[in-house]
C-alpha cells in the first residue's frame, strides 16, 4: 500500500528542522532562492506572420547597443549589448574570478562591477568599464578609485538579503581580505544594514550629488534596491537623482545569506520590472532614469523579456559565474568529497571550499580556474545572449532590443498574465486588472 506524504512536513521541512536543532541558529547558503516562482518561462513572445514584416538575420541589422544613466552624466555608460556583470566582491569570488569577469565583460563592450570590499586593481585592469559599489559597509572604499570607474552604484539593498548587510564567512576572510576591508583574519564579516552617514531618502540626494560632484558630474550614479517595496522605492531613488535604478529582485544570488531571506522575503524579477516601470511612468520620468532587471537572468530570451516589460538593461551574476564553470564536473574537481553534493546541485559557495575555484581564497582551488580561459567562456556566453535577444527581436519586425515592448508578449499562465500586466494566452484578459 502507498501511503500519502504530508505536503506540510516534508522530509524537507523534518531535514531543515534537524540541521537548525543541531546548529541552534538559521541556516546560511550561497547561490539562490529555492522557491517555485513566476519567471520569464511563463512569458512567449508573438512572433511575425501576416501582420508584420520579419527581419533577415544575415542581411538586416539589430541594434543591441544601450546608454545608461544619461539623465544627469556628461558620460553615460555605453554598453554594446544590454548585459553586464553584477556586483560580485573580491572575498566572496577569487581574484581569478574577478579578473575573469572583467575581461569578458570588456571582450563583448559591456562592463562589470566591484561589489562589497573595494575595487580589485586586477579587475580594474581588465574591465574597460567599471561600476564602483558604494555600500553600506564601505569596506575598501577609496575615493579615488571611484574617479577611476564609469559609473558608481549606490546599495541600498540586496535582493538575495534584503534589509541586511553583506556576508562573508571567516573562511573567506583571510590576510589579504582582512586587510582590505580591516578585519581580524578569520572572523565572520556581517555588514550594516544601513549607510552610516545617512539615513532616508531625503540623504540619499545629498549623498547622490556628493558623488556628482566628486567626479565632476561625469559618471552616472545608479542606486541599487532589494525589490520589495518597488513602487515607493523607485519612486524615492528617482526623486533623490538616481540616474540609474537597479531592481535586485528575490531571484538574485549571492556568496551567503540567510536562508530565510533567500526564500522568504523579496518578490520576483517579473512583477519587479513592471511596478519599477509604471513607478517611473507615474513621476514621468521612465525613459529618462534608466531601468536595470537584476534576478534570474539566464538567457539572451530572459534579457529580451526583460526589456520587453520595461526595463533598460539586465544585471547578471549566477549566470556569469555558470558559464565560468560552476557546477561544473572539471576533471580536477570532485564535488561529492569537497562538499558532499554532485556537480550540479553545489550552493556551497559560503564555505570557501568552491571545486572549481571560483568562489574561494583558497591558493589551491584557485589554481582550477584559469582567468584567460574563464573569459573566453563567460564572453560566449554572453555573445549568446546578446545574438539569442537580437534574433526574437528581428522575428518581431523589430531592428533594436529597445524598441521590445509588453504587447510583444503573452502570458502562460493566469499568475503571470497578472504579474506582467499582459494578455493571457488565448484571450484578451489581462488578470487581475481588467
Amino acid at each position: 500500500m502507498v501511503q500519502a506524504s504530508s505536503q506540510v512536513w516534508s522530509q524537507q521541512i523534518i531535514d531543515d528542522i534537524h540541521a537548525k536543532a543541531d546548529l541552534g541558529r538559521y541556516r546560511i547558503r550561497g547561490f539562490s532562492t529555492f522557491q517555485k516562482v513566476t519567471h520569464f518561462d511563463d512569458l512567449t513572445f508573438l512572433s511575425t506572420g501576416l501582420t508584420r514584416f520579419p527581419l533577415e538575420g544575415y542581411k538586416e541589422k539589430c541594434s543591441t547597443q544601450v546608454t545608461l544613466g544619461a539623465r544627469y552624466a556628461s558620460e553615460p555608460l555605453v554598453l554594446e549589448t544590454p548585459v553586464y556583470i553584477t556586483g560580485m566582491s573580491y572575498g566572496a569570488l577569487s581574484v581569478s574570478a574577478k579578473t575573469a569577469l572583467g575581461k569578458a565583460a570588456s571582450m563583448v563592450g559591456s562592463a562589470s562591477c566591484t561589489g562589497d570590499g573595494g575595487m580589485l586593481p586586477a579587475e580594474r585592469e581588465a574591465s574597460d568599464k567599471l561600476i564602483y559599489q558604494v555600500l553600506p559597509s564601505r569596506y575598501g572604499f577609496n575615493p579615488h578609485h571611484l574617479l577611476e570607474a564609469q559609473a558608481a552604484e549606490i546599495v541600498v539593498g540586496q535582493g538575495a538579503k534584503p534589509g541586511t548587510g553583506g556576508m562573508l564567512m571567516g573562511v573567506k576572510v583571510l590576510d589579504h581580505i582582512a586587510e582590505s576591508r580591516d578585519l581580524p583574519s578569520g572572523i565572520d564579516q556581517r555588514s550594516p544594514a544601513r549607510h552610516p552617514d545617512w539615513l532616508g531618502p531625503d540623504d540619499l540626494a545629498v549623498k547622490i550629488e556628493q558623488i556628482r560632484e566628486a567626479t565632476d558630474g561625469r559618471i552616472p550614479v545608479s542606486v541599487k534596491l532589494g525589490a520589495c517595496r518597488v513602487t515607493d522605492d523607485v519612486k524615492l531613488a528617482a526623486k533623490a537623482g538616481a540616474d540609474i535604478v537597479v531592481v535586485d529582485s528575490m531571484l538574485a544570488g549571492t556568496g551567503a545569506s540567510g536562508e530565510a531571506l533567500l526564500d522568504h522575503s523579496g518578490i520576483p524579477t517579473v512583477p519587479s520590472i513592471v511596478m519599477a516601470r509604471e513607478a517611473l511612468r507615474d513621476m514621468g520620468l521612465y525613459g529618462t532614469v534608466s531601468l536595470v532587471a537584476s534576478g534570474g537572468i539566464r538567457s539572451g530570451a530572459d534579457m529580451a523579456k526583460a526589456l520587453a516589460l520595461g526595463a533598460d538593461a539586465c544585471a547578471i551574476g549566477i549566470g556569469a559565474l555558470v558559464a565560468l564553470n560552476c557546477n561544473r564536473d572539471i576533471p580536477e574537481a570532485d564535488f561529492e568529497s569537497e562538499v558532499g553534493v554532485s556537480a550540479g546541485q553545489c550552493h556551497h559557495c559560503q564555505t570557501g571550499k568552491c571545486p572549481v575555484g571560483i568562489a574561494t581564497q583558497d591558493p589551491e582551488l584557485e589554481k582550477r580556474l584559469d582567468s584567460s580561459e574563464g573569459a573566453d567562456r563567460v564572453a560566449n556566453f554572453l555573445n549568446s545572449m546578446t545574438m539569442e535577444a537580437a534574433l526574437l527581436t528581428r522575428s518581431l519586425g523589430k531592428g533594436d532590443v529597445r524598441s521590445l515592448e509588453p504587447e510583444d508578449m503573452v502570458a502562460l499562465t493566469i499568475e503571470a498574465s497578472a504579474m506582467a500586466r499582459i494578455p493571457l494566452v488565448g484571450t484578451n484578459k489581462v488578470f487581475g486588472w481588467d
